[in-house]
Order: structure tokens, then C-alpha cells, then sequence
């Protein structure tokens, strides 16, 4: 016989078909409780004691609970594991319910639609993205939204590298696709963590009102999936999200995510915290919304000189006026989350507490006004414009909320006193009530003589008089009902007591619900106004952005870059702004960097842990910064407007793909290489080392020629193969530079200074006696290399000799010739009738006569010599 269900089980059951990868939140009194699986899985994730419901029956149902006011923090464990949560109420009245309360889901809460922040996160931006496919434009409709703030966006992506990477760039925890998209994407975003929601039914009409100036089909499908979702799951008001807008990549210098990763702008590689970053020095903006306009800042330098130089202007402005920069500093610190507050009191999640803070950011508005009257700059115009201070919605807040309001919005306490006459009628009643009740213990004493008579409330009896048990017996009995019966007292009413009771608890619940409404209609004229907070708030955050950048570069000494068209970058004892924050500026050791228009690749070498790392994410650093519109480190700075940042720094294996790290060398090295320009910047590190040695210098060799000859992007390409130096005599827009070292009491002394000319050697073990490996160990590896390096002079000659022909004329030794040559393979230049040669000699000198060395590089040549070699001398 098939067990059945309760009713409140059958109800749980049909809630939960409609959410089935989400864990239910089914309200059952002051607890959400979660069922089966939900419960089992719950359970062990939140810690919490797992029980059963109907414990007597042969299959007891697995539950576990949380106190409904205490739930938040659960959902977001739960949320920030990447799990969706369905929040189920009741929506009636228990009171007049017929059978089975009425329940219903009021909100999905997903990773990527999570709006609750606390003060860690408050500077951190939680996108949602949506990604559709067009297969007959071969293209990507892409777009995003932050739900706490309403930011809205969309963008035409070309493959799906480029949304992988917008996707990583955005740090998204979820993304909404329809069935357009293919399996290998999906896939890879299931590698990176990400959530997917699927999303096959659109309403078309959803977002009218928002995507109006979006003409684009794809785009406009896109937004449709992306609002389509938000609407399934957020089940509540969103009025608060802006207008699309539609932005192009390439109108911003492009840094893809394994460059951002490298150079650590957000996140440091080693602990995944902001600490160590370049965001962690440029940091000091005083409201949230700035910190989060200054990461956007950051991911997205500009390539346009005019609008860089804007931002210049006005951090040029506010650093020479130190005292209104103060000024401004001040005001800014009193302003509360704007954005956030507006997404809020769209959700109708505002509280009372919520309008204090906005009505005291509103407050600072004509004082952030005023200093930039005082400045009169007409480049701060465009943000003054957006300075609306919403005196309407300040004067309402102020005549109506309370300062010291309560959380909660229905507890009553929240308006102020002369606001709205029926309540002070209400609240004058409950008043007097109160002194009544106080008037009436004191008669009640006098009557009794009981001098310890109290009269109390509580919910389940109302109001009593509540006398110890050992003066029951002054009490008149005929007056008095008992109600109540505790260990040393007893608790009555009376006639008069009731009658009272009856009024008083009226005017205080009418008083509650009139609160109430009364502060719904404040948040509902306030909600009309969403629009002006938000242009209010993109106002302040951009301002506090450049009081930032003006005051850092004012605290480190950082100096205003100026661009030119002449592809000259000149920059003079340039420092790592990172390095120089943790070493302090007495140890940093500055840096020039010159590479003019006949100058397009440094080839820096120099030991290990010298600094050729970072004297090439310095300047990264330094163009980011530049193109960000923030002053640089460097006593001097000129440059070009980059287009690209590409960089292979650092040894790391591949995210998504599970690539080694030899394979994301050479993927990354790719990328520059397909996709760099002229205007572009490419940085390489220890190129080539993830395979041998011959192999990693043809490679090498390789690259910096093709940049060269065929991309000519400004490039710095450091490496431990020494061999490459010699490039310089050929490749004349190629210059060797290296970081200085030098040998002292036979220990190594990095001197961290860049200088022109090629390393003398690599110190390499000298960096290993740095690391404290032990002598015996190290003798033997100074006996090996010189042994090595024995070997290599005797191979070069050879190698000297094979690739000659194709290089520039050198002088050559008279007494060797091409019979010399030859006898590399032991055999003669033109075997006579009584010559043998071995099959594996003979085998050698056919692929011999079938090369055309001619057609091959130096370094080809060089590889097919050492191959044949190896050939011969095999057993």
C-alpha cells in the first residue's frame, strides 16, 4: 500500500517539482524547513542536526531547520557554494485560512542575483551574465547585470574565447544561456565554477522600457534571456535597473584575463586577496560605490587620448588643491552606497535605518557642490551636472523617519511625532493608556495594601495584576480573576482592567499598521526618484575616484605621463608601484625605460630573482595606470596610447583546459602573436624554457623575429639564453639590455639596476648558494657546468660552421675548409670506389643532400646538425 502524504507534505512536494536544483526554504512558523534530500544535503553543509518528521513510520522523512530570522546567513553559505536557494512563505493569514496555509516561492536567491552585502564585499561587484549564439552571424550576443545596483550592459563578442574571457574579466558566479550555445563552452564554464541557468523562454516584452535604444537582434535577445531570468527569480519590483548600454571591448585597452591574472591588478596570485595588487595601492576612495567604479577603472583603461587627458586635468586640479581635496575627502565619507540603497528601496527591502543613510549622503551633496565651485575647473562640469542633490527626497525623509529608526518596518517607532494626525491620535492614546495603567497600580497599592502589587503585559494574557502568593489572601474575591498561576505568585484580572486593556491594545495595533503604510507610501515616492539617485550616484563615485588617484599620486610621488604619436616611450626612474609600497621607497631601486621609434624589443638578460620580472610588469603598471587616467610612478614619463597589453609572466598551468605549462606558453605566446598590433604591448618571460634547451632557443629565436619583422609591437622579452643576444647584430630594432649583478667575496650581489649590453653570464649557481643548497651539491654543479660549457665551445664551432653559409659574411679560420666541415660525419667529401659507409651514415648523408639549408634560419641549422649528430653517434 503506497504511503500518503500529508496535506502539508503534498503542498511541500508540488512547491518543490517547480524549483528541483534549488534547496527549499518552507516556511512552517518561525522556521525554514527543508525535507529528503534538501534536509540530508543541508544538513552537512550548514552543520546542522539532522531529525525526522513522523519518527514512528516505517520511512520517516529527513528534515532540518533554521530560525527564520537568522536564515539570511544560511542562504548565503549555501549561495556562496554555488547553490540556489528557494524561499517559500506563507501568503495568508493563518487566521483566515481554510485548511492548508497558503504558501508560495517569493524569491529565488542565485549566485549571480545575490544582493545582500556585507562590509568586506561592499566594494565587489556580483555580475550575472547571459551569452546567446548566432550561427548564421557566427556571433555572441553578451550581456550582464549587477541586481544590487541596477548596472546593466551588452556587447557583440566574436568567438567564445572572447566570452570566456569577458565572463572571467567580470568575475561572474553564474550565467544564463539558452540552447544556442554549444556543449565545449558550457563545459569550460563548468571547469571555471560558474554556474549555468538555462533560460528558453523569453518574454520579448520584458525590459521594454530599458532596452530601447538596443536596435541589435542578438543583443536585444540577449537582455531578453538575461531580464527574462531576473524577473523568474527575483518575483519583485526592479524598477532600479537602468537603461542598456551597449559598450565595444576594443574601445578600451584590452587586457585579457591571463594577463590581468599575471600582472595581479584585482587579486594577488599567491593569496587570492586584494593585498599586493594594484588596486590595494590605488585604493583610497571613501565610499563603496567608488570602489567599485575605480575596479571597473582598472579592467578597462581608455585608448582615447582626449578623454585620458580629461581625467588627468581633474587629478591635476584636485592635487594642487590640497585643502578642497580634504574638504571633498570629508563630505565623501558620510555618503552611504547610493546605488545599493536605490536597488533596495526598489525591492522594497528598505528599512527606516536605510533613509537615514540616504537622507545623510544627500545632506554632504551641497557641500561636495560647493568644493567644486571653489575649484572652478570647467572640467569637473560634467560631473557637477550629475550632482542632484534630491532635495525633495531629503525634506520628505527629514519631516517623516525617525533618526534612531528600527530595523524592522513593522514594529511601529518609525515616524516621526506631528507627521500624520491619526497617529498622534493613536500614540496619544496608548500614552494616556499607559499612564493609566500606572495611575491604576498605584490605586490598586492603596486599596490592598499590598506594597508589591505590579501591574504587567504579555502576549498570551494580555494585561495582570500579579500579586506573591503570600498576600493572595487581602485580595477581594468577588473583584479579582485569576488567570495565571506561576511558583510564587498568581496573576489577575479585572472588569475595569479588561475594558482598558481592549483599548489600549487597539491603539497600538492601528498605530502599527498605520506606521506602516504610511511608511510604504514614503518608500513608494521614493522609489520615483531611483532614477535621480543613480545619476547622483555615478556623479560621487567618479569624483571619488579621482580625489584617489590625486591622492595617491600626491603621498607616492607619482607624476602626470604625457602621450605622443612619435612611438617613443621614455620613462625616467620608473618604479613598481606594488614592489615600492611593500619594499618602502628607500629600497626600491628605480629604473629607466627607453624605447624610442627605432627601438622595438628589449631583450633583457640577467640572473634569476635580479628583477627582470618586475622591471616588465613595471611598466604594464605604469601604461595601465597612464591609460587609467592616474598619475605614474617615475620622476618622468612619456608614451604612446597602447591598444593591447599581452604578457606570458610566471609559470602556470591552464584553468580551463588542463593544458601544461610549456602548452599555455606557447597558447599565450599565440595569442600576442595573431593578435597584437603596432600599438601594442607585449611582454615575455623565460620564453620557451618548458621544453629542451635546443627546442626552447629555436622557439625563442623564433618569436622575437616574427615580432620583429611582422608585428612590431613594443615588446620586452626576457630570457636565460644567452645565445639570443647576438640577435642584436641582425634585428636592428632589437637592443640588449640587462639587470646588473656582480660577484663579491664570491658571493652574488643583485644590483637590481637595468643597464644597456648583454648579461655576462647567467649566475645561475649563485642564485642556488643564495638558497642555501649545499656546498658539496653546488661544487659538483660548477664541476658539470664547466664541463657543459667545454662541450659547447667545441659544438659551436661545429654549429659555427654548419650555419654559416646563411648568415652575414664572417671571417673564417683558413686552415678549415669544407672537408673539415665534413668530417663532423666521418666520412669524405667525395667517397672514392673503396668508401663503405654504414647504412645509418649513409641514411644521414641522403637527408643531407635533400635539405636546402639556404631556405632555413640559423637556428634551424643549427638543430639539424645536432640531430644528425645524435643519428651517428647512436649504438
Amino acid at each position: 500500500m503506497a504511503k500518503k502524504n500529508t496535506a502539508m507534505m503534498e503542498q511541500y512536494q508540488k512547491i518543490k517539482d517547480q524549483y528541483p536544483d534549488a534547496f527549499l526554504f518552507y516556511r512552517i512558523g518561525d522556521f525554514y524547513e527543508l525535507f529528503n534530500e534538501d534536509a540530508v544535503k543541508g544538513a552537512q553543509i550548514l552543520e546542522l542536526t539532522l531529525t525526522a518528521r513522523n519518527h514512528k513510520a516505517e520511512d520517516p522523512i529527513p528534515m532540518c531547520g533554521v530560525p527564520h530570522k537568522a536564515a539570511q546567513g544560511y542562504i548565503d553559505t549555501l549561495v556562496d557554494q554555488g547553490y540556489k536557494v528557494a524561499i517559500c512563505e506563507q501568503v495568508e493569514d493563518p487566521k483566515l485560512a481554510k485548511g492548508m496555509v497558503k504558501r508560495e516561492v517569493i524569491q529565488l536567491v542565485t549566485p549571480g542575483t545575490q544582493t545582500d552585502n556585507n562590509s568586506e564585499t561592499a566594494k565587489d561587484n556580483n555580475y550575472l551574465a547571459s551569452v546567446v549564439y548566432s550561427e548564421e552571424l557566427d556571433q555572441y550576443g553578451f550581456s550582464y547585470i549587477e541586481l544590487s545596483t541596477g548596472e546593466l550592459k551588452v556587447t557583440l563578442l566574436d568567438n567564445a574565447d572572447a566570452v570566456l574571457n569577458e565572463v572571467i574579466n567580470l568575475n561572474s558566479k553564474e550565467i544564463v544561456v539558452d540552447s544556442s550555445i554549444d556543449g565545449e563552452l558550457l563545459d569550460n564554464f563548468k571547469k571555471l565554477g560558474i554556474l549555468i541557468s538555462l533560460q528558453n523562454d523569453y518574454d520579448e516584452e520584458n525590459g521594454t522600457g530599458i532596452i530601447t535604444d538596443i536596435d541589435n537582434e542578438l543583443l536585444r535577445l540577449s537582455l531578453n534571456v538575461l531580464l527574462s531570468y531576473v524577473s523568474e527569480t527575483q518575483k519583485r519590483s526592479l524598477s532600479h535597473i537602468q537603461e542598456a548600454r551597449q559598450y565595444e571591448p576594443s574601445s578600451f585597452l584590452k587586457i585579457d584575463h591571463n594577463s590581468q591574472y599575471n600582472l595581479e591588478l584585482l587579486k594577488n596570485i599567491r593569496t587570492g586577496k586584494k593585498s599586493g595588487t594594484l588596486l590595494w595601492v590605488v585604493d583610497d576612495t571613501k565610499t563603496a560605490m567608488g570602489g567599485r567604479k575605480l575596479k571597473q577603472w582598472i579592467e578597462r583603461p581608455l585608448i582615447k587620448q582626449k578623454a585620458i587627458e580629461e581625467r588627468q586635468n581633474l587629478v591635476e586640479t584636485l592635487l594642487d588643491n590640497y585643502y578642497e581635496r580634504n574638504e571633498l575627502r570629508e563630505a565623501l565619507i558620510k555618503v552611504y552606497d547610493l546605488e545599493r540603497l536605490a536597488g533596495r528601496i526598489s525591492f522594497g527591502g528598505v528599512n527606516g535605518r536605510d533613509l537615514i543613510q540616504l537622507k545623510s549622503s544627500l545632506a554632504q551633496i551641497p557641500k561636495i557642490k560647493h568644493v567644486l565651485n571653489q575649484l572652478d575647473t570647467p572640467g569637473f562640469n560634467r560631473i557637477y551636472e550629475r550632482l542632484d542633490d534630491v532635495h525633495d527626497v531629503f525634506e520628505l525623509i527629514d519631516d517623516a523617519i525617525v533618526e534612531d529608526a528600527p530595523i524592522s518596518v513593522k514594529e511601529g517607532g518609525i515616524i516621526k511625532p506631528g507627521y500624520n494626525d491619526k497617529l498622534d491620535q493613536y500614540r496619544d492614546a496608548m500614552q494616556n493608556g499607559k499612564q493609566w495603567l500606572a495611575d491604576l497600580e498605584a490605586k490598586e497599592r492603596q486599596l490592598t495594601g499590598i506594597s508589591n502589587l505590579k501591574i504587567g503585559y504579555n502576549r498570551v494574557f494580555g494585561y495582570y495584576i500579579e500579586v506573591t502568593k503570600g498576600n493572595i489572601g487581602r485580595l477581594d474575591d468577588t473583584r479579582y480573576n485569576r488567570i495565571q498561576t506561576l511558583t510564587n505568585a498568581e496573576r489577575f484580572s479585572t472588569p475595569e482592567l479588561k475594558a482598558k486593556e481592549t483599548l489600549i491594545l487597539e491603539a497600538q495595533e492601528k498605530s502599527r499598521s498605520l506606521e506602516y503604510d504610511i511608511f510604504a507610501k514614503i518608500r513608494e515616492q521614493i522609489k520615483q526618484q531611483i532614477p535621480r539617485v543613480q545619476k547622483l550616484a555615478s556623479g560621487v563615485s567618479s569624483l571619488d575616484v579621482l580625489q584617489s588617484f590625486a591622492t595617491i599620486s600626491e603621498r607616492e610621488q607619482f607624476v602626470q605621463p604625457h602621450f605622443n604619436h612619435d612611438n617613443l616611450l621614455k620613462l625616467d626612474n620608473a618604479r613598481h608601484p606594488v614592489v615600492e609600497q611593500v619594499m618602502g621607497s628607500q629600497k626600491y631601486v628605480p629604473n629607466d625605460v627607453l624605447m624610442d621609434k627605432d627601438t622595438g624589443i628589449l631583450l633583457i638578460t640577467g640572473p634569476n630573482m635580479s628583477g627582470k620580472s618586475t622591471y616588465m610588469r613595471q611598466l604594464a603598471l605604469i601604461v595601465i595606470l597612464a591609460q587609467m587616467g592616474c598619475f605614474v610612478p617615475a620622476e618622468k614619463a612619456e608614451m604612446p596610447i597602447f591598444d593591447q597589453i599581452f604578457t606570458r609572466i610566471g609559470a602556470a598551468d591552464d584553468l580551463i583546459s588542463g593544458k601544461s605549462t610549456f602548452m599555455v606558453e606557447m597558447k599565450e605566446a599565440n595569442q600576442a602573436i595573431q593578435n597584437a598590433t603596432e600599438n601594442s604591448l607585449i611582454l615575455f618571460d623565460e620564453l620557451g624554457r618548458g621544453t629542451s634547451t635546443y627546442d626552447g632557443v629555436a622557439l625563442a629565436q623564433a618569436i622575437i623575429e616574427y615580432i620583429h619583422d611582422k608585428v612590431h609591437a613594443k615588446t620586452m622579452f626576457s630570457t636565460h639564453y644567452h645565445e639570443l643576444t647576438d640577435l642584436s647584430a641582425e634585428l636592428k630594432h632589437l637592443k640588449n639590455v640587462h639587470v646588473g649583478a656582480a660577484e663579491k667575496d664570491g658571493k652574488l650581489v643583485f644590483l637590481h639596476k637595468v643597464l644597456d649590453g648583454a648579461a655576462d653570464k647567467s649566475y645561475g649557481i649563485n642564485v642556488a648558494q643564495l638558497a642555501g643548497l649545499p656546498d658539496d651539491l653546488l661544487a659538483r654543479a660548477q664541476s658539470v657546468l664547466d664541463q657543459f660549457e667545454n662541450n659547447e665551445q667545441t659544438d659551436s664551432k661545429v654549429a659555427h660552421l654548419a650555419i654559416s653559409p646563411v648568415k652575414a659574411p664572417v671571417a673564417v679560420e683558413p686552415e678549415i675548409d669544407e672537408d673539415q666541415q665534413l668530417e663532423l660525419f666521418k666520412v669524405e667529401t667525395k667517397p672514392t670506389e673503396t668508401s663503405q659507409l654504414s647504412k645509418k651514415e649513409t641514411k644521414v648523408m641522403n637527408e643531407i643532400e635533400k635539405t636546402d639549408l639556404m631556405s632555413l634560419n640559423p637556428m634551424e641549422v643549427m638543430n639539424l646538425v645536432y640531430k644528425w649528430k645524435q643519428k651517428l653517434n647512436e649504438k
